[in-house]
């Protein structure tokens, strides 16, 4: 019988293209600069963060976790002097909704919605801050803003779990984006550039992971740092477990069929590129 882990690492592969058309795709980021915000990553906090209201940078470095501060710093909260977070909400979903318009098929999408809202009613959000505040936005009544919707309350579910799986095992934002890009999932050329950090502190970064232990001179994982981030992920699956459990196996297989089937679309369309910072594979 397949573990809760691993069905809960299938279920995000399967999901995930599904929510990160956000990222990729042009209508978004289009959407960001009519409604007033400056330069994409602008448009990337404000829009990610937009349900927490007009936030400071702050408290979404902590839950965006591998961020360098300075580079969320020089996106809010000058947001919300251009745009507000109602507005950035309501833009970014109606882009999102134009972008799976545009590239899925209709078959399974009503069905896979009706599964992943159920899915989402059985998440607790306990420590979970960005997912509460993404399941606390009011259902949309079209399809795909339903979808999409839903997808994203999944993701920032499992992200905030990552997050508390990352700090137990006494790891920065950016000593666990070394210790993935170490498992040869990505790439040190893509995960700095997304994510901010200077030379210095990357370095810097490196020589505690060394001094830990969990890292070896050429930066790969030791025994020990296999180990951590083994656990690491471990932790992060089975965090994810209770969508899962209030889908039942049969049902969760079946999101992963659907969403597969999907997902490869938003891949092979080359709207979500693979390689990508975020590790993603193609499903």
């Amino acid at each position: 019988m397949e573990s809760n882990s691993s069905l809960a690492r299938r279920f995000w592969v399967a999901l995930e293209p599904l929510h990160a058309v956000v990222y990729f795709a042009p209508e978004p980021a289009a959407a960001a600069k009519d409604v007033g915000l400056r330069g994409w990553w602008m448009g990337y906090f404000a829009g990610r963060a937009a349900p927490l209201g007009p936030i400071g940078p702050a408290p979404v470095t902590s839950m965006f976790f591998g961020f360098a501060p300075g580079m969320v710093a020089r996106a809010l909260p000058d947001a919300w002097k251009f745009a507000s977070p109602q507005d950035v909400l309501r833009t970014r979903v109606e882009a999102v909704e134009a972008v799976l318009a545009r590239v899925l098929p209709e078959a399974g999408l009503a069905e896979l919605t009706g599964l992943l809202e159920r899915a989402v009613a059985g998440c607790r959000f306990d420590g979970r801050p960005l997912a509460a505040a993404w399941a606390a936005v009011p259902r949309p009544p079209r399809l795909l803003a339903r979808l999409w919707l839903a997808t994203c309350v999944l993701r920032e579910h499992r992200g905030d779990g990552h997050v508390l799986a990352s700090v137990a095992a006494g790891l920065s934002g950016l000593e666990a984006g070394l210790t993935h890009i170490a498992t040869g999932a990505t790439t040190r050329e893509l995960l700095q550039r997304a994510r901010g950090w200077t030379d210095d502190e990357w370095e810097e970064s490196r020589s505690r992971l060394l001094g830990r232990g969990l890292l070896d001179g050429s930066g790969r994982l030791t025994e020990t740092g296999a180990a951590v981030r083994h656990e690491v992920e471990a932790t992060t699956d089975r965090l994810a477990a209770a969508p899962l459990e209030a889908l039942g196996t049969a049902d969760a297989e079946r999101v992963i069929e659907l969403a597969t089937t999907l997902s490869r679309v938003v891949v092979d369309t080359g709207v979500v590129p693979v390689p990508n910072p975020m590790g993603l594979p193609r499903p």
